[in-house]
């Protein structure tokens, strides 16, 4: 490492305090990122004294919405395996070296007494650098399919926290703790919203309403599947609220105009998911960990249609666990622009699916992970201590 790097390392660690120091790990997308902030503010409001430095990949969203979140990140030359590519491959062995020397110096200077990942190949090296130096590591795995770098430290880990059942065929189950995924408490929090939601999205009570949702980024097979389906939607007099996302939304509103249709709200982003929640009678998804984590508070009827561009298909994975539990619906990728909005039209006429699907979602809720996963680093610090 050179001296401008070492410079850049000094220059970023936080000072220390008396609440413990902490180092997160892990990034590449929201559904890593997220959960990791929540931690953080869940330690911090334990104890406002507690040193907290985030590790992340350079180049990716965590070099922003961490600082953004009010925390130091330090960003390590480290990429994933690149699937179908030899090419894009051939410097990942040099980036892992070079990552694990320069989180091995992070370690030195930071001196951390507990260690945390989230997923994502940013964890990585920094959890195996803590493991060389002897630092306690707790993983917070959010799928009910492990990832690659979770699977591959498991064994290293002293605790590793859950969200699914059955994760013992991927972590010693000495040490398997059923945390939850930490939710976003604002977007969940629906008690006694309805009317608020209805006025806010210019909808009636007198009608059903479907809430279509694909991240802030949107998801081609759902915008596709509701556009092909939209006059079936108004021919049975139902309201729609469909979040496009940013990526489609443009081309969606010049096609069929920005007042498409009174029962049909079009929006890019959702910036009040609460009230989204609270409007919807019925929710259409991709099955996201942290989003099912959400859809388990909310309590409401679900129609999962996972993405199959992720690792693992661990959408698939997460939505089967829930439909396992007669706790959600699953319409597959492949079959959804052909019969999803039948699947939520029928659904909206079974009065008593509906509340069996609400009822069993509910069940599986765990709406303190944020504050349980907290209250396991705690532990390690003190058993270390």
């Amino acid at each position: 490492m050179t001296d401008n790097q070492e410079k850049s390392v000094e220059t970023k660690l936080p000072l220390q305090g008396d609440g413990g120091r902490i180092i997160i790990s892990g990034g590449g997308t929201g559904g890593h990122i997220f959960p990791a902030v929540s931690i953080a503010n869940a330690l911090k409001k334990r104890n406002a004294a507690t040193d907290i430095l985030f590790v992340g990949a350079e180049g990716r969203m965590e070099m922003e919405k961490v600082p953004a979140a009010g925390y130091k990140i330090i960003g390590l030359n480290i990429q994933g395996i690149q699937r179908g590519s030899i090419v894009k491959n051939l410097l990942l062995p040099f980036k892992m070296i070079g990552s694990v020397l320069k989180a091995i110096q992070i370690i030195n200077e930071f001196k951390p007494q507990v260690a945390v990942g989230v997923g994502g190949y940013a964890s990585g090296p920094l959890l195996y650098a803590a493991w060389i130096k002897g630092v306690p590591i707790l993983i917070q795995e959010q799928n009910s399919y492990a990832g690659i770098t979770n699977k591959s430290l498991g064994k290293r880990a002293k605790k590793i926290c859950v969200a699914f059942d059955g994760m013992d065929k991927f972590f010693p189950a000495d040490r398997i703790i059923k945390t939850g995924n930490p939710v976003r408490k604002d977007s969940v929090a629906i008690a006694g919203k309805k009317a608020e939601a209805l006025a806010h999205f210019k909808l009636s009570e007198a009608k059903k309403i479907i809430l279509v949702t694909g991240g802030s980024l949107g998801a081609r097979t759902l915008n596709n599947s509701i556009k092909a389906g939209l006059q079936k939607i108004i021919d049975a007099d139902v309201q729609l609220i469909w979040q496009t996302g940013k990526v489609y939304y443009k081309k969606l509103i010049e096609e069929l105009g920005e007042n498409y249709h009174p029962n049909i709200v079009i929006t890019e982003f959702l910036n009040r998911m609460d009230l989204a929640y609270a409007a919807a009678d019925v929710i259409i998804s991709r099955a996201g960990a942290g989003t099912i984590a959400e859809l388990c508070i909310v309590k409401k009827p679900v129609i999962l249609v996972p993405s199959p561009n992720v690792a693992e298909d661990h959408q698939t994975k997460n939505a089967q666990a829930l439909v396992n539990e007669q706790a959600a619906v699953l319409v597959k990728d492949k079959d959804a622009e052909a019969g999803l909005v039948d699947e939520v039209l029928q659904l909206l006429n079974n009065a008593e699916k509906q509340q069996q699907l609400g009822a069993n979602i509910g069940k599986l809720a765990l709406p303190n992970a944020d504050e349980d996963i907290a209250n396991e680093v705690i532990n390690l610090i003190n058993n270390r201590k």
